[in-house]
């Protein structure tokens, strides 16, 4: 299904895609970077209760929305005619990157859940691993959009 009123917004859709896509990452590289350093704190002190504020505050203010913005957008442009070849592997291995990115929001989201409880338990390089995944996910989801490799 497409909608041929979107194609004169197709470049405004674009722009606030790719800025809420923007947003939305730079919450993901942050929040388990966090969590790194959240790991570093006693439990229960001020600077643990500090790191709980903040980790609450980017995902519920920025992460979340971001995300939502972004998938919307992409809706939008998925529904603009001639935007995507369903059957192009690109998409599909874009599409693929894209659910591990929303399951790594959901572990974050669970993390952060931990944090709160003070019921976390991995170890700050368990988040430093953790780190790089949207990175990766990133990359993969770029170079299929950009270059569209298959």
């Amino acid at each position: 299904m497409v909608i041929d009123a979107l194609l004169p917004w197709t470049r405004w859709v674009l722009a606030f895609h790719v800025m809420s896509v923007m947003a939305w990452m730079a919450g993901m590289f942050y929040l388990p970077r966090l969590f790194v350093y959240h790991c570093q704190v006693r439990t229960g002190s001020d600077e643990s209760a500090r790191f709980k504020i903040m980790e609450r505050r980017l995902l519920r203010a920025i992460i979340n929305p971001a995300m939502l913005a972004s998938l919307f957008f992409g809706i939008l442009l998925v529904l603009t005619p001639g935007a995507v070849d369903w059957h192009a592997g690109w998409w599909h291995c874009k599409m693929t990157a894209l659910f591990f990115m929303f399951l790594f929001h959901g572990f974050c989201a669970r993390w952060r859940k931990d944090f709160e409880k003070d019921a976390n338990t991995h170890s700050e390089r368990y988040y430093r691993i953790a780190n790089e995944i949207p990175t990766v996910l990133m990359m993969v989801i770029v170079i299929m959009v950009i270059v569209r490799p298959f």
